[in-house]
């Protein structure tokens, strides 16, 4: 065994570096007076506390967390664009409501109407958009329903772009937050779900967020209130701090006061009991390339950090276990997975994230082939 493998060897069987972190039990979750809530980190996904989260219920304006993913989503694949004019149908001008008495035939631009539904709910600019971007809103909400399916969510099922009571048009708390945590991934979103004041038509119309925490609570990104009569009142709250993005969602809360204090006592209550813990990456080395132009490729693991979700009090340990193959074989592609880090906390693995090679490596000619075998059966 030659010199450099054995150290390849070493770094295999070594490979180990230890991260004292803390974690405990939490207390009990806090008291909430909706009857069905969820608080869900956004990062990992984890449910920090739920009561009823999977009933179906009425989520009224909440709906356009998914009227405003499949917009943002539209934006990015160049379907449409931020400047683009949006023509107002008569049956988007005639949808009552939450609304900025918008006039068949009249045209506002796609910011404009993403600023009325994220600050006031629109529902007649989210109709609108809806019909701008499926030609329909039929075809709309089919997309919304389908949408829905592909991220998990198994009580939803929209009848409208609005969240206006319809026969059938219902969500649970855990799809809310599903939705929500794929919404936000949208940073644009921040810009309008933020916005206390703004106006519209050169100023002639005001808009005032509906969301009162924006005004109030610490770290807050959003991000959507919704309520009817029979829904009561419903939010979907978002918040960031020390780089921990959290999700609260409120359900059918018995007054607007209710809806705010329940969704701050779930923030608080994540906040106050968990952290994101990220330990340190191994440090990686050069892996030797056989039969490759250059003898040795610069390794990166994919994905970058790796972060999990623990209680902040208490003891708690996380090893990242570096395993690596002894060399590569050239040709070799940008992106070749080579090795794992595993991450193990209290002996179970928590992850894992692939090492790749971070750069592509030639396959050598003939010539350099020879020589490379002649080195290797010379004495040194």
């Amino acid at each position: 065994m030659g010199k450099r493998t054995k150290r390849f060897v070493a770094l295999l069987l070594a490979g180990v570096l230890a991260l004292p972190l803390t974690a405990a039990a939490a207390p009990a979750g806090p008291e909430v007076t909706a009857p069905a809530a969820i608080l869900m980190e956004a990062s990992t996904g984890q449910v920090l506390y739920e009561k009823d989260a999977d009933s179906s219920r009425e989520p009224a304006s909440v709906t356009k967390i998914m009227t405003l993913l499949l917009i943002m989503e539209a934006i990015e694949s160049g379907q449409i664009g931020w400047d683009d004019m949006v023509p107002t149908s008569e049956t988007a001008a005639s949808m009552g409501g939450s609304q900025i008495w918008l006039e068949p035939g009249e045209q506002m631009s796609v910011r404009d109407m993403v600023k009325a539904i994220c600050i006031v709910s629109a529902n007649d600019a989210a109709f609108a958009m809806g019909e701008y971007i499926s030609g329909s809103g039929e075809a709309f909400v089919a997309r919304m329903n389908e949408r829905a399916k592909e991220l998990g969510c198994s009580g939803t099922n929209f009848a409208n772009p609005t969240g206006l009571p319809a026969e059938g048009h219902v969500m649970t708390a855990r799809d809310i937050a599903l939705i929500s945590r794929e919404l936000i991934k949208h940073e644009e979103i921040r810009e309008f779900s933020l916005t206390w004041m703004d106006s519209l038509r050169d100023g002639a119309n005001e808009l005032v967020n509906t969301n009162k925490l924006i005004k109030t609570y610490d770290g807050i990104t959003g991000l959507k209130t919704g309520s009817t009569d029979s829904a009561l009142y419903c939010l979907s709250a978002t918040a960031e701090r020390d780089g921990m993005a959290l999700i609260a969602v409120v359900l059918g809360a018995p007054t607007t006061k209710d809806r705010f204090q329940d969704a701050t006592r779930l923030l608080d209550y994540g906040y106050a009991n968990y952290q994101l813990l990220r330990p340190e990456l191994p440090e990686l080395p050069m892996l030797p390339v056989r039969r490759g132009v250059v003898p040795e490729v610069a390794l990166t693991v994919k994905d970058g950090a790796f972060s999990v979700l623990a209680e902040k009090s208490g003891e708690q340990e996380i090893e990242c276990q570096l395993s690596l193959a002894e060399a590569v074989t050239a040709p070799v592609e940008p992106g070749q997975t080579v090795g794992t880090v595993t991450y193990v906390r209290a002996g179970e693995t928590i992850g894992e994230s692939p090492v790749v090679t971070a750069e592509g490596v030639d396959r050598a000619g003939f010539v350099e082939i020879f020589f490379e075998v002649l080195s290797g059966v010379m004495p040194s």
